[in-house]
């Protein structure tokens, strides 16, 4: 029997959107309840996952049971700011030109040494 086109590539969809989310296996198997291995599982050896692992999946990496199978195309990344974040940029885009700049500044340093990407 030939698989159904929506399923296939459904285990590089699962790999790509966890990547995206920033997530590693074993984040993403405590957000869903379910061993590291069976993450792993998914993204390598099938395309055939259970209805309850899609659900939770799809939850988890914040995107449609249909995006995640492929039946639709995944209409953005899924994440958001919080709403504590967009409130401090807005206060930040209210702030003089000279004040904005060091701020970002002083973000810029402290991502440099945290070691985050720029």
């Amino acid at each position: 029997m030939k698989k159904e086109k929506s399923i296939t590539n459904f285990s590089a969809r699962l790999s790509n959107l966890r990547k995206k989310r920033g997530l590693s296996q074993q984040q993403l198997a405590d957000k869903v309840n379910v061993s590291r291995r069976v993450i792993a599982y998914y993204e390598v050896e099938s395309d055939n996952p259970p209805s309850n692992l899609v659900v939770l999946l799809s939850k988890a990496l914040n995107v449609s049971a249909d995006e995640l199978l492929g039946i639709k195309p995944i209409k953005s990344d899924g994440i958001k700011p919080s709403l504590r974040f967009t409130r401090r940029m807005k206060q930040i885009e209210a702030l003089p030109p000279s004040q904005q700049k060091a701020l970002l500044k002083n973000i810029d340093m402290f991502l440099k040494g945290a070691g985050a990407k720029q």
